[in-house]
């Protein structure tokens, strides 16, 4: 048995980031009530997150405040400790700025509404159903269908994977060892079919640029 391609579903970082940005904005500025805005805005946040960070889904379900994801008063930290990895190191990681506001905005506007009690726990991801932390299918189902209906293009937590090694080898190809880092591999080998296919990607769209230019003389 082949396995089957993905090339139909990978879409590069800077698209879903832009997708999860757009979609908080959209959804901060709807006419809905504040429950399903507060949907939105959760749903756009994971988006953005996994862009800039891609993770395990049980370590990204598994966000909580103050423990893995943590305010230090200026960056936001994501810290991973070497139980909870797969290579079984720690990994912590500040945060890009872009989507620090997004961060902020969420946890003491949105999270609130989601909560719908006193006492939730400390859980970054809450239900809009009852208000408690999301379970690991329903973090799954969230992404897969947001990215869908945002970005026309069914991304699962797992391909977010592939973007994130993919995004490294088109715009950091100079950079050895980027996407091993980014995805916290300790075999470099591991990432290496995605710099082969954003490096065809790039081959191709480089030659493409030469005929077309080559076409209009």
């Amino acid at each position: 048995m082949q396995p089957k391609s993905k090339l139909d579903r990978l879409v590069l970082a800077e698209v879903l980031l832009e997708g999860g940005l757009t979609l908080i904005t959209e959804a901060e500025n709807s006419i809905q009530t504040d429950l399903p805005r507060a949907r939105g805005v959760r749903n756009g946040l994971m988006i953005a997150l996994l862009a800039v960070h891609p993770m395990r889904l049980k370590n990204f379900a598994g966000l909580e405040l103050a423990r893995t994801i943590i305010d230090l008063k200026g960056p936001w930290w994501i810290v991973l400790p070497h139980q909870s990895t797969k290579s079984r190191r720690p990994d912590e990681r500040r945060l890009p700025d872009l989507p620090k506001p997004y961060i902020n905005v969420y946890v003491s506007n949105w999270r609130p509404i989601l909560m719908r009690s006193d006492s939730p726990g400390k859980a970054l991801w809450l239900s809009s159903n009852h208000g408690g932390p999301m379970s690991y299918d329903g973090i799954e189902r969230a992404i897969s269908e947001t990215t869908r209906s945002t970005i026309g293009v069914d991304v699962s937590p797992h391909l977010f994977h592939i973007s994130g090694a993919s995004t490294a080898a088109v715009h950091g190809g100079h950079v050895p060892h980027l996407g091993s880092a980014l995805l916290h591999h300790t075999n470099p080998r591991v990432t290496e079919e995605h710099y082969n296919r954003a490096s065809s990607m790039s081959g191709a769209q480089a030659y493409a640029a030469i005929t077309e230019m080559y076409r209009r003389r």
